[in-house]
């Protein structure tokens, strides 16, 4: 397993935010004791041209003024420069898993898949996810690329940037009602299963399946993850049912299709967060 991981990743937000520091930095100290022979690698941060793939130009200057986006998505100093190590992260881990077929984990914040093409919100300033889809049908002409995204909340961000692409399908699994408020419908190439808040473990799993299944018909060359673990049963800011062990399951799946995938950390704020990764990951390495 090769995480990609840069400690300058910490270095804004505070422990009063759900979306913290420590989300990143007690999740490195855990895997690095858990797994001493996992790989590590300092990314390096995205080129403008890439984050324009998904971006317009008059964003990527709104990110550089230090004025708040909304109550969720404050201006934090050097965001941009964060913004583009989280994306730098997301084009190494898909570029290596299309070349050496590597498990690959990029271990950054912010997160980025509510991001749309000219709007920072819901903690993300830019959508990692939906430029490194781009990246690799664009720049690396990788013929189809699949995203799965099991956040808790719809990644309506990387919906809008990869609506209508050819080549790309875009999954989603997550509570409604819940923020933001979308992914309610399954439209062209963008598939979708909202979950009612407090739904059995069982069901929720079943939608889970259901999605990676239509990701396997969609016959991808490779898999984005969109790695969310805010859909454990004591995360504070949702309202669902997983365990770790369904964190595991979910790590298995993953492996057994066999292809090659690339994942990035989105949400999950619960103090339970290593040990989800960890199951997580290592049920996806194995």
């Amino acid at each position: 397993m090769l995480i990609l991981h840069d400690p300058a990743s910490a270095d804004y937000g505070s422990s009063m935010r759900p979306e913290q520091p420590a989300r990143v930095t007690k999740s490195a100290a855990h895997l690095q004791t858990a797994h001493p022979d996992w790989l590590w690698r300092v990314p390096n941060p995205a080129a403008e041209d890439f984050l324009l793939l998904a971006h317009a130009p008059e964003f990527l200057k709104r990110l550089q003024i230090p004025r708040d986006f909304d109550a969720d998505t404050p201006h934090f100093p050097n965001i941009y420069t964060h913004a583009r190590r989280a994306v730098g992260a997301a084009l190494t881990a898909a570029e290596i898993a299309v070349m050496d077929h590597q498990p690959v984990f990029s271990l950054m914040r912010p997160p980025g898949h509510h991001a749309t093409y000219e709007q920072a919100m819901g903690f993300c300033y830019l959508n990692s996810v939906a430029i490194a889809a781009l990246f690799l049908r664009e720049k690396l002409h990788v013929p189809r690329v699949a995203i799965w995204d099991f956040d808790a909340h719809h990644g309506n961000g990387t919906e809008a940037i990869v609506h209508t692409r050819h080549g790309i399908l875009f999954t989603s699994v997550h509570q409604y009602p819940g923020y933001p408020g979308t992914g309610t419908r399954s439209f062209d190439n963008c598939k979708n299963w909202p979950i009612a808040p407090h739904t059995p473990r069982a069901q929720h799993m079943d939608a889970l399946r259901q999605s990676l299944d239509a990701i396997l018909a969609f016959e991808p060359t490779v898999i984005l993850v969109s790695a969310g673990f805010d859909a454990y049963a004591r995360d504070p800011i949702t309202s669902m049912t997983l365990e770790i062990e369904d964190f595991a399951t979910l790590g298995r799946w993953l492996r057994e299709t066999r292809l090659p995938a690339a994942a990035v950390l989105e949400g999950g704020y619960s103090d339970d967060l290593p040990l989800l990764i960890d199951a997580w990951l290592s049920s996806w390495e194995k």
